[in-house]
């Protein structure tokens, strides 16, 4: 049977504030095809309860707001793409306005009032422009209806990429993205979305740990796809670990956010002794490194479960306007955040490393291009600074879209894409190893490479991913493709890349913190840690069911 074909100007895979953002600076000149795995709002952007940092206020300045992210990074920035970006901040919140985002004002209710501005780990200035503690809800959801009623912005929802088809593995000289494989689950069917221009937004790799701020989404789709397609990947090693999301059985790792503590919220020990001035004179408002390390090192050390958040001490209408998403959402779990100390655990929360892409977010094969989570820009090193992240999805996608827009449509039509070939494979009845596998890759990488790590634990999970690989390789190659099953594999593919540069670290930086290197090597040049494709698996990678 013959299944449609979908040709585009533009793919799209993930419709986050990178994709969206892309998709609405493109749609009037372009045919867009934006698929999502899910509804198109619930991403990791949707959730991202902070802000975007951007240079606002008369009395910060770009020199600060380059010189903190620097500083933040640990010597792994890219000054150039941090000037980059912290210049074209303001443009692309006017642009925000402009469509109707919702931001805070300073005078509530008064729409002529300037917007209130807070303040995050290692900012020098108030410079995080948010919608109360909601920015990316307020964000995608303004964004997302306005793609929905865009007649050339056409979205599938419940669709996952299965892989990347570029022109190379169809036997062509020159390699180019063509398009992508993609699973329909709503006909349970895998089509050709064939595309002149193809973006990854598909966020990052949280998801591989056990403990996550993210979305069950994030599972490093983009990342293992360019991987597998060619591209190479940059910075593994470096995953932010956000300090403080809610301790409690049913809240899945609720995030509480930095804002708290930029706000003044303090950290305290079981007991009510506050701690983080013992490991950096800036407190609560260190880096999420530092903070999340002392917050592990605590836990160790006295064995506990967690430790506590306590912003009691300020009013109880301040606490109530400025955080009313994590007011309410504690309630729910018995915490009232205006009268007592609330219960915190660090969790996985973002990958800084990724695919790697130039200041257009153009990758290593020619019409591809990363933008958001999944790409390794240069801004954020070894660390990302708080709110720098929405902030990068905006900048990138709009370098990216003007990239695009001037190359203009090519019009790769005329390449013949074969149909996804099934002939080989089965229905699968034995989905309990897929449920096996995706809980020991979590838990091991937990374990092994966590905040903490040191090599003969990173060895250990290298082994085991090792035969997990083998183990997806053969299951993928004999059942027909699911959701679970293509999240799984590319889970565990970017567990690979962190456990392969996380070794190749010989000293710990930033986000990398080991105890067989403790100290920070710095009598070199800092440099990435970048991973390229082995020919052989380029050569292997079939673009069938069944390679």
């Amino acid at each position: 049977m013959t299944r449609p074909r979908i040709k585009v100007d533009i793919l799209l895979i993930g419709g986050g504030a990178a994709g969206l953002s892309l998709a609405l600076r493109l749609a009037e000149n372009h045919s867009i095809a934006l698929i999502s795995k899910g509804i198109i709002e619930e991403g990791s952007s949707y959730y991202a309860q902070g802000g975007i940092a951007a240079v606002i206020d008369e009395s910060d300045s770009i020199d600060s707001h380059i010189q903190d992210t620097l500083d933040a990074g640990a010597g792994l920035c890219d000054p150039d793409v941090v000037s980059f970006v912290v210049e074209r901040g303001k443009q692309n919140i006017d642009w925000l306005i402009e469509r109707g985002v919702p931001f805070t004002r300073q005078v509530a209710d008064h729409p002529k009032s300037g917007f209130h501005l807070t303040r995050e780990g290692g900012h020098s200035h108030r410079r995080i422009i948010h919608a109360a503690d909601a920015t990316g809800r307020a964000l995608t959801t303004t964004l997302a209806n306005q793609a929905k009623a865009h007649p050339n912005i056409h979205i599938y929802e419940k669709h996952n990429a299965v892989d990347l088809i570029t022109s190379g593995k169809l036997g062509y000289s020159e390699n180019r993205c063509l398009g992508a494989y993609v699973l329909d689950r709503n006909s349970d069917s895998v089509k050709v979305f064939h595309a002149n221009h193809t973006v990854l937004a598909t966020g990052g790799a949280s998801k591989v740990y056990l403990y996550t701020s993210n979305p069950d989404t994030a599972t490093g789709d983009g990342i293992a796809m360019a991987w597998r397609a060619g591209c190479r990947i940059a910075n593994m090693e470096f995953n932010q670990f956000h300090p403080t999301c809610l301790f409690h059985p049913q809240a899945k790792a609720f995030l509480l956010t930095e804002a708290l503590r930029g706000e003044g919220a303090i950290l305290k020990l079981p007991d009510g002794t506050p701690f983080m001035k013992d490991f950096d004179d800036r407190a609560e408002l260190a880096p999420r490194d530092i903070v999340a390390r002392a917050i592990d090192h605590e836990m160790k050390r006295l064995g506990s479960e967690h430790v506590l958040l306590d912003i009691s001490h300020k009013p109880a209408k301040f606490i109530r306007t400025h955080f009313p998403t994590v007011y309410n959402r504690c309630l729910e779990f018995g915490f009232d955040l205006t009268k007592e100390a609330i219960p915190v655990v660090p969790a996985a929360h973002y990958t800084c490393g990724g695919v790697m892409t130039d200041l257009h977010g153009k990758t290593d094969i020619p019409g591809l291009y990363a933008i958001g989570e999944v790409a390794f820009t240069g801004l954020h090193g070894a660390n990302r600074m708080a709110s720098n992240s929405l902030l990068e999805c905006l900048v990138f996608a709009e370098s990216a879209s003007e990239h695009i827009e001037s190359s203009g449509d090519e019009h790769f039509f005329n390449v013949k894409i074969p149909e996804w070939d099934e002939s080989r494979v089965t229905d699968s009845d034995e989905e309990v190893v897929v449920t096996h596998n995706w809980h020991e890759l979590r838990r091991f990488m937990w374990d092994y490479v966590g905040i903490v790590r040191t090599n003969k634990r990173m060895q250990r999970a290298q082994s085991r991913v090792n035969l997990l690989l083998h183990e997806i390789d053969e299951y993928y190659g004999n059942f027909k493709v699911s959701s679970d099953l293509l999240e799984l594999r590319n889970l565990a593919v970017a567990a690979n890349l962190i456990i392969q540069s996380a070794l190749m670290r010989k000293e710990s930086r930033g986000l990398h913190y080991t105890l067989d290197y403790p100290e920070t090597n710095d009598d070199e040049v800092a440099s990435n840690t970048i991973l390229t494709p082995p020919k052989h698996q380029l050569a292997s990678v079939g673009i069938a069911a069944s390679p």
